[in-house]
């Protein structure tokens, strides 16, 4: 008779199964993926450095210009042919000095952008303009700390085009009309939970804030009282960030000044990590890319970077990436147009900088005058307001990112099901394209694990090991032994790592009764090497989308690291435990990554995926997802495979589905059918038709779910 401790109700069980406390070398375990990625990164980092190093002539500059300025445009993501603008004025504004036109225009066919046109009275001819980005606040340029620079602008003679971004202002993408506010919470949020769905097709939502910017600099430079010459862009933040993006891909921006956004992803990873959702581009840092190239695609046109010391946005970073890109507008002679203003202040605007900026614009659009800040009359929520009731999606409703992501999405779809139509051509590619999107990379099968401690148990004993994984990190794992071993083993990987699959009490029992040895790791990012102290702005029902977002800026994914190791400790259970076979078991989330790891190496025997959710075509089709799931996610994914092809591939190995969801932990049987046809059709090709058992609930004891499947 086999007795398990009641590892979830006993503080004093789960003491006595962690591996790594005592273990002073691996006390930083909770950030070792962080470690990991942001290692890979500062590689790659080293090799841009080293590539740049050497350019020091005019010619070999303007061959980099050319080269990043197609590199940019292919990685924030290719823009669609221009439409109608569709403009539209839904009231007007008098005030001393100058008028205000709240306007709605359309970036895109039926995706609306509300915004205020501000228009200097007594304009003598065409004026310079400014395209005025607002960083994250619900308020957006409604903000007094916004509107102050704006309303300086203003009285300076500039015209300027207020935008609202997306999920800020009378722009929410999850508007609750009962609570009058976002269903997600703040505006990072907001940006960050559609960033990986677009991110699923190898798109960076960045894209939608971009072409936004670009689509209000085509609505100023066709107003008449606007010199098309003379257009400059300013925003502090998250609205620095849309200024540096704006400014590298629309070659009309005359002068650009960000601010509180510019320093380096080297110094951005070695302090708060990289931040939301609109700040972070697939395979972004593994094409090349860094703050300064924003800058450099530009030049030598005039450039300033505004900057405080005290920001979160790393000021070292900040003057190290100014120095770089001196350089650049110093060899390409024009020294002067590069410039930066900082001031001893947080995150925010200082009077300072706010005067650098009024001086710039000054000087660089051709329009003189004193810099000096004057006060503002500041305006009211409702002169600002430009839809009737304050929100488009109560308003015009209209497209969204999510529902112009799954049109798009929806080109990928279709070419996989073209692809399935041969059915066997197709499966012969999906594990060298899951391998390529994932980022997996091999694991080492040489390292010996280290053996910490066995606890006696009745009918079994608790093995207690770790092994080097696929970087500089250990992955601590139990191993728990019957008396009566059938000589194969089971490798559990469970959301909580090994101290889960413990709580799991009726299913260890079940196997370790059939004579299975049963291996529970802490993967990365899980037990004891979870946890970390990378948070994040985007930090969305605990799951730090910041965490997921470095692995996607290398061309990597939590889940091909993952699966690495999985490969790794599968070898090792036949390597140093004498195991015949490995089969796996996986819950929920950590479902794709076995089958991952199971279609990149056939190492693992069997596969029972319980509770799994469908596939990556679900996240991209609702509008709504469970955050949780994140981490299981690839990048790219659904531009070359999706997890039913993934399944499929694994025919004619045994395959238990059981409990399976959507990407919204809800049960569709609609749209689990359709994931599900290509891993039937599959299975009836390769002629094993019973090796794959599909159960739609997990009910019942495990002698019934697992019953078949270990037979």
């Amino acid at each position: 008779m086999l007795i398990l401790c009641s590892f979830g109700r006993d503080a004093n069980a789960q003491d006595e199964y962690q591996v790594l406390e005592r273990w002073l070398q691996y006390s930083d375990s909770p950030n070792a993926l962080y470690h990991h990625l942001t290692g890979d990164a500062y590689g790659l980092l080293d090799s841009r450095e080293e590539k740049i190093s050497g350019l020091d002539a005019p010619e070999q500059w303007q061959q980099r210009q050319t080269e990043m300025k197609q590199l940019l445009r292919k990685t924030v993501g290719l823009f669609p042919e221009k439409t109608p603008l569709n403009a539209r004025l839904t009231g007007e504004v008098k005030k001393d000095g100058y008028r205000i036109e709240n306007i709605i225009y359309e970036s895109l066919p039926g995706f609306y952008v509300t915004a205020s046109l501000f228009i200097p009275d007594n304009l003598k001819g065409p004026a310079p303009a400014i395209l005025f980005c607002s960083g994250h606040s619900t308020e957006v340029y409604r903000k007094q700390s916004y509107q102050l620079p704006l309303l300086n602008l203003v009285k300076k003679g500039f015209v300027v085009l207020a935008i609202d971004p997306l999920g800020q202002g009378e722009r929410l993408q999850y508007f609750n009309p009962e609570t009058g506010k976002s269903i997600l919470g703040g505006s990072t949020r907001e940006h960050s939970y559609p960033s990986v769905q677009t991110a699923l097709i190898g798109q960076p939502v960045a894209r939608y804030f971009t072409w936004d910017g670009i689509r209000g600099i085509d609505y100023l430079v066709s107003r008449k009282e606007v010199d098309a010459q003379r257009i400059g862009v300013h925003g502090i933040s998250g609205g620095g960030t849309q200024t540096a993006y704006i400014s590298a891909l629309d070659e009309r921006v005359t002068a650009s000044a960000p601010a509180c956004y510019i320093t380096s992803f080297r110094r951005l990873m070695e302090s708060i990590g990289v931040q939301d959702g609109e700040q972070n581009f697939y395979r972004g840092i593994l094409n090349g890319i860094d703050h300064g190239d924003f800058i450099v695609v530009r030049a030598p046109k005039p450039t300033l970077i505004m900057a405080t010391t005290h920001d979160f946005f790393n000021i070292q970073g900040t003057r190290e990436t100014y120095e770089e890109v001196k350089k650049v507008y110093t060899i390409l002679g024009k020294p002067d147009n590069m410039e930066l203003v900082e001031d001893d202040y947080g995150h925010g605007y200082t009077k300072i900088i706010r005067e650098g900026m009024y001086a710039f614009f000054q000087k660089h659009l051709n329009n003189p005058g004193p810099f000096e800040e004057e006060k503002v009359e500041y305006l009211t929520e409702k002169e600002l307001q430009k839809t009737p009731t304050g929100q488009l999606a109560t308003s015009l409703k209209g497209e969204t990112v999510f529902s112009l992501n799954r049109s798009e999405a929806g080109k990928y779809i279709d070419e996989l099901e073209e692809s399935r139509k041969e059915l066997g051509a197709h499966l012969q590619k999906i594990p060298a394209q899951a391998r390529h999107l994932s980022g997996y990379k091999k694991p080492s099968l040489f390292d010996n694990p280290v053996f910490t401690g066995r606890i006696q148990k009745e009918g079994y004993v608790v093995e207690k090991y770790f092994v080097k994984g696929e970087g500089d990190y250990v992955l601590p794992y139990l191993l728990f032994i019957p008396e009566k071993k059938n000589g194969n083993a089971v490798i559990y990987l469970h959301p909580e790592g090994k101290a889960g699959m413990v709580k799991e009490e009726d299913e260890m029992a079940f196997l370790l009764h059939n004579g299975f040895t049963l291996l529970a790791p802490d993967l990365p990012g899980t037990g004891e090497l979870g946890g970390g102290a990378l948070k994040g702005d985007a930090y969305i029902d605990n799951v730090s989308y910041n965490l997921w977002y470095t692995a996607m800026l290398i061309g990597r994914s939590i889940v091909g690291v993952q699966a690495s190791d999985v490969v790794k400790l599968s070898y090792l259970l036949r390597q140093s435990h004498g195991v015949t076979d490995v089969y796996g078991v996986a819950r929920e989330e950590m479902s794709p990554l076995l089958l991952h790891a199971a279609a990149f190496d056939s190492v693992i025997s069997r596969v029972a995926l319980i509770n799994p959710y469908s596939s990556y075509r679900s996240f991209v089709e609702n509008r709504f997802y469970t955050p949780r799931f994140v981490y299981s996610l690839v990048p790219g994914a659904l531009t070359g495979y999706d997890l039913p092809d993934l399944a499929a591939s694994l025919a004619p190995t045994k395959l238990l589905i059981t409990g399976m969801t959507d990407a919204n932990s809800q049960a569709d049987d609609e749209a689990l059918s359709k994931d599900l046809k290509i891993v039937k059709d599959a299975y009836r090709l390769s002629g094993k038709g019973d090796q794959l058992e599909i159960i739609k609930q997990t009910t019942g004891s495990p002698e019934i779910l697992f019953g078949d499947w270990i037979k």
